[in-house]
């Protein structure tokens, strides 16, 4: 494969041709069933625009009562823990702002969300088949 016969979803720099994705997963404090339809949407522009702001894709958005799930298209530039930090952040502070009165009925305090996360790797072939595509490189003698 050469860079002129990438597919097209691939990032291109000046330096570097890639094609990253994760799944991220962020857990309301005390796993409180705070979330609704509304606030959801709310979460989601606010997630929607950092993620905008960081050069990221967000490729889907959900979530349930209390956790919502991102897929997100990332440079290799970005520190994910950045973006987290920025997403947890801005999302926590719109929720409040808009929706204080409903957030309010679950949590207290200053935090909305737990302080952990879940990131995995997301896309692109599995573990064995990239070992055995490696496994099966002409190597030199």
């Amino acid at each position: 494969m050469t860079l002129s016969t990438l597919p097209k979803e691939f990032r291109r720099g000046r330096s570097v041709v890639c094609s990253l994705q994760a799944h991220l997963v962020f857990v309301t404090k005390y796993r409180r069933g705070v979330f609704n339809d509304d606030l959801l949407n709310v979460c989601k522009a606010a997630m929607e625009q950092v993620c905008v702001d960081f050069g990221v894709h967000l490729i889907e958005f959900n979530g349930e009562d209390d956790h919502v799930h991102l897929l997100v298209e990332y440079p290799p530039t970005l520190q994910l823990s950045h973006l987290v930090n920025s997403l947890k952040g801005v999302s926590a502070r719109m929720l409040r702002k808009q929706r204080s009165a409903q957030v309010r009925k679950y949590l207290w305090g200053t935090h909305f969300w737990s302080p952990s996360y879940f990131v995995g790797s997301a896309g692109g072939a599995s573990l064995d088949v990239l070992q055995t595509y490696i496994e099966n490189q002409r190597r030199p003698s």
